[in-house]
């Protein structure tokens, strides 16, 4: 492999690194970053993150204010992680079946 293609990859592989950022690590600026999120978002999760750090998504969802599979899914397109795991919705078949349960 030459130089060119191995600096190539090299840069290719810390890119993809350096966009991810996890919630539980992230600083109120760091969250002010991600577009969508701003004081009124950050304030909640960073209050929320103080009282425990977030589980998975599901956890960050439920505990914060604002945020729902919606927001979870546009930013964690944007690089947002929970504990280095992106957002994955829940299967339509397990969410259709869950609601219709008595």
């Amino acid at each position: 492999m030459s130089m060119r293609a191995l600096v190539g990859c090299a840069l290719l592989a810390l890119a993809g690194t350096a966009s991810a950022l996890d919630i539980n690590q992230a600083s109120a600026a760091e969250l002010d970053s991600i577009r969508g999120i701003g004081p009124g978002l950050s304030t909640p999760m960073l209050a929320e993150r103080a009282k425990a750090p977030f589980k998975d998504w599901a956890d960050l969802i439920a505990r914060t204010k604002g945020m729902g599979p919606g927001n979870a899914a546009r930013f964690s397109a944007q690089g947002l992680t929970v504990n280095g795991q992106p957002y994955a919705r829940p299967p339509v078949a397990a969410a259709s079946a869950a609601s219709a349960a008595p």
